[in-house]
């Protein structure tokens, strides 16, 4: 799954969303949000289908919930 920059989204909100709901460490989770910002969007993790579905829902939800547009999505591999 990918994460996408948008000019909204606050840094730490990402990075926020990013070690919560997806359980990346802290370091991995700012490099993950730092990629996405420079160069539009960047690989977050793999996960079966079904969980990175429910991850991703998850993560829009609660950047809706803020107001933000943060976006992610799932891909085939």
């Amino acid at each position: 799954m990918f994460v996408h920059n948008d000019e909204t989204t606050p840094m730490d909100f990402v990075v926020h969303v990013l070690t919560t709901i997806f359980e990346l460490p802290a370091l991995n989770a700012t490099h993950v949000m730092f990629s996405a910002h420079l160069n539009g969007s960047a690989y977050v993790c793999t996960l079966p289908r079904p969980e990175a579905t429910r991850r991703v829902n998850r993560a829009r939800f609660a950047a809706r919930l803020r107001g933000f547009p943060l976006e992610f999505t799932v891909e085939e591999e």
